[in-house]
């Protein structure tokens, strides 16, 4: 049995979920934020079988796609100080973070 961690973008999790569900596979939805950007994404954890990890991973990379954005992050200008001044940084976002752990034991009760 492993466990899969997925951390994916909020804007992906509603159409990922129905396919898991569509798939039959059970997931437990937390909310949770990123640290870098501090936007909120979705960590999913999924048991399954050791077979069928491939395939659920298969299905998340299908949905979690990356793509640019353009965020205004306030920049210190050189030599002022308490002054910011808006600038644009365009960031990589989407996609998702997956980690596969072992479990010893599981039981559904």
């Amino acid at each position: 049995m492993k466990l899969v961690i997925a951390v994916v973008q909020d804007e992906d999790v509603n159409e990922l979920m129905g396919v898991l569900v569509k798939n039959r596979y059970s997931a437990t939805k937390l909310a949770s934020t990123g640290g870098f950007l501090r936007e909120g994404n979705t960590t999913l954890l999924v048991g399954v079988e050791e077979d069928k990890v491939e395939d659920l991973i298969s299905r998340i990379k299908d949905v979690s796609k990356s793509r640019k954005q353009t965020f205004t992050t306030p920049m210190p200008p050189t030599g002022s100080a308490g002054v910011f001044i808006p600038y644009p940084i365009d960031v990589m976002v989407g996609g998702a973070t997956i980690f596969v752990v072992d479990i010893d034991r599981f039981e559904k009760v």
